[in-house]
């Protein structure tokens, strides 16, 4: 009876407290930012799950039309109409120029580009190449790392919307016990892994433990900065922020990255700078339109040393802006896009994964993959500060992209473009390699043969590039582009910008130079034996004119772009096909009048009509 009073005494003291404490009315806004976030964090969980169940179950991952899948989008979309009711509500919350219905669809593409890309990563591309491959205790550790990266993904994400709510709260995020949560979670997903897969992980994914986890823990940053319209306290490397400039419309402006914060460095050791022209005002700048630049490739001393100092740095290159990079409309059809040129510096083909050639008489740094993954994140939060002050709001598949280069730029497209569709989940991208057939001569130095030195991380001849191939395509061969192609066709053409726009003229003594072929004759014929194996390749087009003369690198050259006509249509409105009706697209390839004009040359030994 007495611990019943006290108890009864109790419960009324507590009764009194509560009654007389103040109450406080929910935000609005807040009560939206929370659900904004919670809700995405649940629907990668519950995606990422499926894709595990699909994999497991079908050996291929879920598509968008299953049941679970639409099931799992459409609950978000509820939860967050649930608690953000109205625009006004979205507004509120940060979200200044979004509408609940943008909102949702911005939550929902993030859902499934995070998904898509962890998938792509870990299964080897969305079509799960790796997977199909892989033999059961493979599997055990393919499925191993899906799940311990999706758990690091969203209770990253989670921790971090827990500091972000309190700081909008009440303003007492303790970051550093936030830091603490994060390694914890990193630090138990680095332990699975290992425990699941004893052995190389690069063998799989192209990715050691640690570049896999990167990863991952770079999803998580940017799912973050899609929830939150004001991330603070946190300082994030992903989404508009203060280090990210605000950049004229229209007006050429030279970014210089900062080794520190992005990693970045050119072969003789200075800052990796690149060019962005956003589209002029009124026009979208979510359409863009890129060009990696030419300038050879050295790999051993001797040819090291014989390259001009020019080559090795960017903060003296400017845009090319002829041809597809016109700014004139009478020129070309993306004149008023987004316009991006990324310099060449590094001697390594744009793919170069951080290590350094030191050779006794001259040190090349091989940075060009990470330069080029830099740039395109710098640009990736430079086109989302712009893209939010509209009512649609960024998003990755409102990227609308001409990924290219020309030469040595031409393979970087080739080699990069896996990083834009599967990382950046940019899926409306064509990617465009001119004068970079990558044709494999079977020489000693051969590009066959060149990516045992590559692809390894001992100096000075390694570039340390393993980590930058996509794990469908990690062989010593995958430089050379045919493989590249037949690697890459089961991911393409997802949608109808998916695809190879292979750009080169016929006679083209750089390209036979370079690739180790003897003569101009050899080489054709390689070319058009390459084109008639690969012509019914998925997501793979030709444009190969038949210009007499050796004519190197030919998007760029306005003459060409605009008045050289291959089966009736000229490369700008070949091109602009590409990004307005894709699947309408053909191959325009001619036999002209080489054989017979140029030594050994033979006909195609196949229907080019």
């Amino acid at each position: 009876m007495v611990n019943l009073a006290r108890r009864t005494i109790l419960f009324s003291l507590v009764l009194a407290v509560i009654s007389s404490a103040p109450t406080f009315a929910a935000d609005p806004g807040q009560t939206c930012e929370k659900a904004a976030s919670l809700s995405l964090i649940k629907c990668v969980k519950k995606m990422t799950n499926l894709q595990r169940k699909c994999f497991k179950k079908n050996d291929a991952g879920c598509d968008g039309a299953d049941p679970n899948v639409v099931k799992a989008l459409t609950k978000l979309s509820d939860k967050v109409t649930k608690k953000c009711v109205n625009d006004t509500t979205v507004q509120a919350a940060g979200f200044s120029s979004l509408t609940l219905s943008s909102l949702i669809d911005r939550l929902r593409a993030s859902c499934s580009a995070e998904t898509a890309s962890l998938v792509a990563r870990a299964y080897g591309g969305p079509h799960g190449s790796v997977w199909a491959s892989a033999d059961d205790e493979d599997r055990k550790c393919i499925d191993g790392i899906f799940k311990s990266a999706s758990k690091l993904i969203t209770g990253s994400a989670k921790a971090r919307a827990s500091c972000v709510t309190k700081q909008r709260k009440s303003g007492n995020c303790d970051l550093i016990k936030t830091d603490s949560k994060l390694i914890k979670l990193e630090d138990k997903a680095d332990f699975k892994i290992t425990a699941r897969c004893p052995g190389a992980l690069s063998s799989l994914t192209a990715l050691s433990n640690s570049q896999f986890l990167d990863a991952a823990s770079a999803q998580s940053r940017c799912m973050t900065a899609i929830a939150h319209p004001d991330t603070s306290p946190l300082e994030l490397d992903c989404g508009p922020r203060g280090d990210i400039a605000s950049l004229p419309r229209g007006v050429y402006t030279q970014v210089i990255l900062d080794e520190a914060t992005w990693g970045t460095r050119c072969g003789d050791g200075s800052p990796f700078a690149f060019w962005i022209r956003p589209a002029p005002a009124g026009f979208p700048v979510e359409n863009v339109v890129l060009q990696m630049q030419g300038g050879g490739v050295c790999i051993l001393e001797a040819d090291c040393n014989s390259k001009p100092a020019s080559l090795f740095e960017a903060l003296n290159d400017n845009p090319v802006q002829s041809g597809i990079m016109s700014n004139s409309t009478a020129t070309s059809p993306f004149a008023n896009w987004t316009k991006v040129f990324l310099p060449y510096c590094n001697q390594d083909l744009f793919i170069g994964g951080g290590a350094t050639s030191n050779f006794s008489t001259v040190t090349v740094h091989r940075f060009g993959g990470v330069n080029t993954r830099g740039a395109l994140r710098y640009l990736r939060d430079a086109l989302w500060r712009e893209m939010d002050t509209d009512p649609e709001g960024y998003r990755p598949d409102r990227i609308k992209m001409l990924f290219g280069g020309t030469s040595a730029g031409g393979f970087g497209a080739l080699y990069n473009y896996h990083y834009v569709l599967d990382d950046l989940q940019w899926v409306h991208t064509s990617s465009w390699p001119d004068a970079a057939l990558a044709l494999d001569s079977g020489t000693g130095f051969s590009i066959g043969n060149l990516g045992i030195l590559l692809l390894s991380n001992q100096a000075p001849l390694g570039w340390g590039a393993l980590h930058m191939l996509p794990p469908y395509c990690k062989a010593t061969n995958c430089g050379v582009g045919p493989v590249m192609y037949a690697a890459s066709a089961p991911r393409l053409k997802n949608e109808p910008e998916q695809q190879f726009l292979v750009l080169s003229n016929q006679v083209d003594s750089t390209q036979v130079g370079t690739t180790g072929f003897p003569n101009a004759g050899t080489w054709i014929n390689a070319m058009r034996q390459s084109y008639c194996d690969t012509q019914d390749t998925n997501g793979l087009r030709y444009f190969l004119p038949a210009i007499t003369s050796s004519t190197h690198v030919i998007a760029t050259k306005t003459n060409l772009f605009t008045g050289q006509s291959v089966d009736g249509i000229l490369m700008r409105d070949w091109l602009d096909l590409a990004m307005t009706d894709g699947d309408s697209l053909f191959d325009a390839v001619e036999e002209g009048s080489l054989v017979g004009s140029i030594s050994g040359v033979n006909a195609f030994p196949c229907s080019i009509d």
